[in-house]
């Protein structure tokens, strides 16, 4: 399955619908099956402790099941999250970006299904995964 839009494209049209997340999150590839984005961790993200926070992996995860659905079915900005499951399996290095591996599992008319991996900057253990489902809105 093609993407019907470049990474660059992507992260242009996020930047332009999503201006208050722009200095978040890097679009690293997409293929129409499969996303790879990273989160640019800052003082922001963390939490007590010095590890990035739940909502920000949920974030994280959440961009990157929108990115996946989007490089399929293009421009549809009022496509929103019906669905989430996220287990955090271990702490984030602290310091280190956050990135997601995602994978487009099903794509319908209404809904898609997307699988998520947050990863620690060069560590090869999942810190969490996701599974998103997004409500696609009718086209006219």
């Amino acid at each position: 399955m093609q993407a019907v839009m470049s990474a660059e494209e992507m992260t242009d049209w996020l930047e332009s619908v999503f201006p208050q997340v722009k200095s978040d999150f890097v679009v690293e590839s997409i293929d129409g099956v499969n996303t790879v984005m990273r989160m640019k961790v800052a003082e922001r993200h963390l939490r007590p402790g010095g590890t990035v926070s739940g909502p920000s992996m949920f974030a994280l995860a959440d961009v990157s099941a929108y990115v996946a659905t989007m490089a399929r079915i293009g421009k549809e900005a009022l496509t929103v999250t019906t669905g989430c499951s996220l287990d955090f399996m271990r702490k984030p290095e602290a310091g280190k970006d956050l990135i997601a591996h995602a994978t487009l599992l099903k794509l319908g008319r209404t809904l898609s299904v997307t699988s998520i991996l947050l990863y620690s900057e060069g560590n090869d253990a999942p810190v969490a995964r996701a599974n998103m489902t997004y409500a696609i809105p009718p086209r006219t």
